[in-house]
């Protein structure tokens, strides 16, 4: 079979262009994941060990979507003359994969012990939170989260903590992100543990030593990196180091989609690449294969005002589709209702509902959307609910952890009354404290049950597949009996159970190195990352989250100036490439299409209690009017919109 035969011309030639820097610009829906497999392809029938090269994307979905593609691919070729081995498999991974397997392959270097945890967002906060009453300040006042995205945007500019507190002790407010910070990095030391952000910290430290980049560079000689315009400093550096020597490095991206700037992404790594790796070669892709040839001409309208891009046209070869549906409301709850109504007439005229999604600027416009869903009985859901948050995973998942690496404080804190052992916060802090022993008797006694119980978990788990180790401690810690108490027990012992199922994946390996990569997989999950058990409803999300999504109808509401385009934009802090952030993300929403794009605002919307009057956004104002038509209720005026907008 003649797997090339299915390329276009600007993607044949990017996979086999093989040799030297490549950057790739590729527009929404042009296939640029079956171009980056498809290049894989080619490397290893010329002749590449698959080992020796390097694929890197944002999500766990990503790069496992990637993932089985390649070895699909790579095991139906039979021009690929050896068989692909566990070990000789194409090393493809997010960022923080990769920066975990690099700090696990250095970890003497990297300062941290063998089995070291990796701290998702929820613990990170709660660690802040401990850092910022150890040094007296309020969490209600200083709210963690937003410390917490301070540091996590410094570390991403290759900045540590000893950096931060030189530069901002004498601010009021950096002042205090720096004492934290530094309480903050204690704690994570005293706990053997490390956050999201420095698993790319700390593997971008460590590829600065150049017996260690060494290694990297001759072990990964291709490398390919996905999403190239949301990559930060860390991760710029990253990449650089591991393809400094051979400069075969394939940067995939869009400058149009750059939508993160808030956290880190730097815009300048795509637009500066052919000055970064001299004699590098660019390759457009710009047919679409996912919308209609309206869509794009609306995608293309809107962002050629940006001037911080690539020149890029979408094309498609599809039909030219229905026009653009603007719908004008009265109120936020009139827009929502004609959402709702809307989304119900396409399920009659048979559109599955998870082929509709209803997109929006700021996370707080679900609320009127999800009442109005619920009114008309239309069945939705809001993405962002991770698996991996519910409180019986994160349970069973410290209990495991600890087991691995005592020196968990946070893991202790979680697990010590799950179910409840009558262990208060004075016996908790002698215990943290190393004075267990002034404890008295009866609370000893409890200690000792609770220790036994984990060597019982701890002996188990290095005998048995992870799956039934998980099943082992819901039982042995009366996890099950517990929840069977409760009202949602039945619904919740069912995650535990899926939980058991997705740990079966690694019952193969051998069961401490299965508990490991189970621990480490799980602890790597992203918010983009869904639920394994999706139900079937519409998607209602912000435009950020349906980022590498499609959907056959989308609604974009709250088009009103100030909401999108946020009145960010009126911030003179703000720089011009910022400020076109906006822009880029509209073009995101609209590009997530496939059939139909429908967008509406509000003449008047309450916000954080206040109502005001609107003005429909620049970028309704900027689409032709032959793109447009007009949407109505049954009972809406047919008149013309406040702004003269003529069809």
């Amino acid at each position: 079979m003649d797997y090339f035969g299915e390329l276009n011309g600007a993607q044949r030639v990017a996979v086999e262009t093989t040799e030297g820097p490549l950057l790739v610009l590729a527009g929404a829906g042009a296939g640029k994941t079956k171009t980056v497999t498809y290049r894989i392809l080619n490397l290893v029938q010329k002749g590449v060990p698959p080992e020796n090269i390097l694929a890197v994307t944002f999500t766990n979905k990503a790069a496992k979507e990637m993932e089985e593609r390649i070895l699909k691919l790579l095991g139906e070729n039979k021009l690929v003359n050896r068989p692909i081995s566990i070990e000789g498999k194409p090393f493809i991974a997010t960022f923080h994969g990769l920066g975990a397997f690099i700090i696990k392959e250095n970890f003497r270097e990297a300062g941290v012990k063998k089995h070291f945890s990796i701290y998702d967002r929820e613990d990170s906060k709660r660690v802040v939170k401990e850092a910022l009453q150890k040094n007296g300040y309020d969490p209600k006042q200083f709210e963690p989260s937003k410390i917490l995205s301070i540091i996590s945007r410094e570390k991403g500019n290759f900045v540590e903590a000893s950096e931060y507190f030189e530069r901002a002790s004498n601010e009021y407010f950096g002042g205090i992100v720096a004492k934290v910070w530094q309480d903050y990095e204690i704690i994570l030391k005293k706990e053997n543990a490390l956050d999201f952000d420095d698993l790319i910290l700390v593997a971008g430290k460590l590829l600065q030593k150049e017996e260690i980049r060494k290694i990297y560079e001759n072990k990964w000689q291709y490398v390919h990196i996905d999403e190239y315009q949301d990559t930060n400093k860390v991760q710029y550096q990253i990449a650089e180091a591991i393809a400094r020597k051979h400069q075969n490095i394939c940067a995939v991206g869009d400058v149009d989609q750059n939508i993160y700037s808030w956290r880190g992404a730097n815009i300048r790594n795509i637009l500066n690449f052919e000055k970064d790796y001299k004699g590098a070669k660019l390759v457009v892709l710009e047919e679409n294969y996912r919308s209609t040839k309206t869509i794009l001409a609306v995608a293309n309208k809107i962002i050629e005002k940006n001037k911080f891009r690539k020149e890029k046209i979408l094309i498609t070869k599809n039909a030219v589709g229905e026009k653009v549906g603007l719908f004008e409301a009265l109120t936020e709850n009139h827009e929502a209702e004609f959402v709702a109504l809307k989304a119900k007439e396409l399920q009659k005229n048979g559109v599955p509902l998870s082929e509709i999604a209803v997109l929006y600027r700021a996370n707080f416009q679900s609320r009127v959307l999800e009442e109005e869903f619920l009114a008309k009985d239309v069945p939705y859901q809001v993405l962002g609910t991770r698996f991996f948050e519910r409180k019986e995973i994160k349970d069973i998942l410290a209990f495991l952890r600890f087991c691995f690496n005592p020196e968990s404080i946070s893991d202790l804190k979680r697990i010590i009354n799950v179910p409840p052992r009558g262990i208060g916060k004075t016996t908790l802090l002698k215990i943290v404290e190393g004075k267990e022993e002034s404890l008295p008797a009866g609370m000893k006694i409890k200690m000792s049950v609770f220790r036994e119980l984990l060597r019982r978990i701890k002996n188990f788990a290095v005998q048995n597949p992870p799956s039934r180790t998980i099943m082992f401690i819901a039982e042995e810690v009366g996890l099950n009996k517990n929840l069977e108490k409760t009202e949602e027990g039945t619904e919740r012992i069912e995650n535990i159970k899926e939980l058991a199922a997705l740990a079966s994946r690694y019952d193969k390996l051998n069961p401490e190195e299965g508990v490991e990569k189970l621990l480490e997989d799980t602890s790597l999950t992203s918010d983009q990352d869904s639920d394994k058990k999706e139900k079937d409803g519409v998607r209602l999300m912000t435009v950020h989250a349906s980022k590498g999504l499609e959907f056959a109808y989308v609604f974009v509401t709250g088009l009103e100036e100030g909401l999108f385009p946020h009145d960010r934009n009126n911030d003179e802090n703000v720089s011009e490439e910022e400020a076109e952030e906006e822009r880029r993300l509209f073009y995101v929403a609209v590009t997530r299409a496939k059939k139909k794009l429908f967008l509406s605002y509000a003449q008047t919307r309450t916000i954080f209690g206040s109502r005001g009057v609107n003005i429909p956004s620049e970028f309704i104002l900027e689409i032709p009017d032959e793109y447009l038509e007009r949407e109505f209720l049954d009972y809406t005026p047919k008149r013309k919109p406040l702004l003269h907008i003529e069809f």
